[in-house]
């Protein structure tokens, strides 16, 4: 395997790992920078990914993403939640992000709940039922991601040859 060989590997690698904590984390493109690690992969001599495999994965990736966007927002809307409950709900993933994992959940929970009680605060059925969808939205559009990272790593994996 010739050097170069082992540089794009190494970026791969690297691109794939802050990938799948993009996946996670909000702000980063975790699917993007994973479909990133496939292309750099396929530069290798080693790797047999077509052009029509790495096209396919690039629209699925943009289809990822955008559904990503959308989902929390129509989770969130489909218990009836306010614009206050959506930014809630994104203040409070950002804030979790320091308590990471545990705190990551809490926060987006807690931000959807706080921001609907801000904007009805005579209704706390109502807010725990926004903040659960708006949960599930979030867990959803992670899960997605994920799913879509790891079916990128299988094609990189199937695409190499011997090493």
């Amino acid at each position: 395997m010739a050097q170069m060989d082992i540089v794009l590997f190494i970026v791969a690698g690297l691109l794939f790992f802050v990938g799948i904590v993009g996946c996670i984390l909000p702000g980063l493109p975790g699917t993007p920078l994973c479909w990133g690690g496939l292309l750099c992969a396929s530069f290798t001599s080693v790797c047999t990914v077509s052009w029509a495999v790495l096209i396919a994965c690039a629209v699925i990736t943009a289809i990822v993403e955008i559904v990503n966007n959308i989902v929390p927002a129509i989770f969130a809307r489909r218990a009836g939640g306010s614009k206050e409950a959506a930014w809630g709900s994104i203040i409070g993933t950002f804030i979790g992000l320091f308590g990471l994992g545990i705190g990551m959940l809490l926060g987006e929970f807690l931000g959807a709940f706080i921001g609907e009680m801000i904007h009805d605060e005579k209704n706390v059925r109502h807010a725990l039922a926004v903040a659960f969808w708006s949960f599930l939205g979030f867990i959803t559009g992670v899960g997605l991601r994920l799913l879509t990272a790891f079916a990128f790593i299988i094609i990189l994996f199937k695409g190499i040859g011997k090493l």
